[in-house]
């Protein structure tokens, strides 16, 4: 059975979204599933985010362009069975070359066929760039579901509208019939302010079974774990950020029809 493939996107900036894609990815892989990080944002902080190095040449940008095959650039993690594939500078030249290229929003689906066919993998999952450009569009036609990462502010409704209009005109374009809202999650969540709480159930309101039942709380261990390069289980395991991402991992294997037990 191919991996299945998740990108995890949000057009705008700081919400949470490269530290959800790992911690994720270090939770789905400390509960058995074999999973590939594929760092698509040329800013390259997943990548950071799991300890490596931003390695000149070592991003999925050549084999976007056709040139090499893109399993030649997956390297290992400090984390069991999570894979990463690195990003660097140079995939900012994506946005200048893609669109030169015959079927260009398919190139990162047609290259990923290989890797998602290969039977040592089960969930692959896409940190996407902070914006609707053609990285991110490549992203959506090669995914499964798509993840959203909302942070608990006042434009959050406007934003997931924005992304839903753009999932369906991906959709009704024949670019990726089969792609899917994952769900919706609610980010740096402060249980002391009221705005974070009218977000929440004005999202839930909106987009009912869509949010996840999870949300991740604003935390300075979630925030400082990047920069030591772990996953938050393994930088401060018993705290509240680690204990929202596991919860979450187990609700994304839930609505993916897959069990914790299917551990290899």
């Amino acid at each position: 059975m191919p991996s299945q493939v998740i990108a995890v996107a949000n057009q705008k900036g700081g919400v949470g979204k490269t530290t959800t894609t790992v911690n994720l990815a270090a939770c789905l892989a400390a509960m058995g599933q074999r999973v590939l990080l594929i760092d698509l944002d040329p800013q390259a902080n997943a990548t950071s985010g799991l300890g490596l190095p931003k390695t000149e040449g070592g991003s999925a940008y050549r084999a976007l362009l056709g040139e090499e095959p893109l399993a030649e650039r997956i390297k290992a993690t400090g984390c069991e069975r999570l894979e990463l594939l690195p990003s660097e500078l140079d995939l900012c030249g994506a946005d200048v070359e893609l669109p030169r290229v015959e079927n260009h929003l398919q190139r990162l689906a047609l290259v990923l066929e290989p890797v998602r066919r290969d039977e040592g993998r089960d969930l692959i999952l896409i940190d996407c760039p902070p914006s609707l450009g053609i990285l991110t569009l490549n992203a959506f036609a090669a995914a499964d579901y798509v993840l959203v990462p909302l942070q608990c502010e006042y434009f959050a409704l406007e934003g997931i509208t924005m992304m839903k209009r753009l999932l369906d005109q991906l959709r009704a374009s024949g670019t990726n019939p089969k792609l899917q809202l994952l769900g919706v999650l609610m980010t740096m969540f402060d249980i002391r302010t009221r705005l974070s709480q009218q977000v929440v159930s004005e999202v839930r309101e909106h987009f009912t079974e869509a949010v996840f039942d999870t949300v991740i709380p604003r935390s300075t261990r979630l925030a400082e774990a990047p920069s030591f390069g772990k996953p938050i289980i393994q930088y401060d395991p018993y705290g509240a950020g680690a204990a929202a991402y596991e919860v979450l991992a187990q609700e994304v294997l839930a609505r993916l029809g897959r069990t914790p037990a299917e551990a290899h």
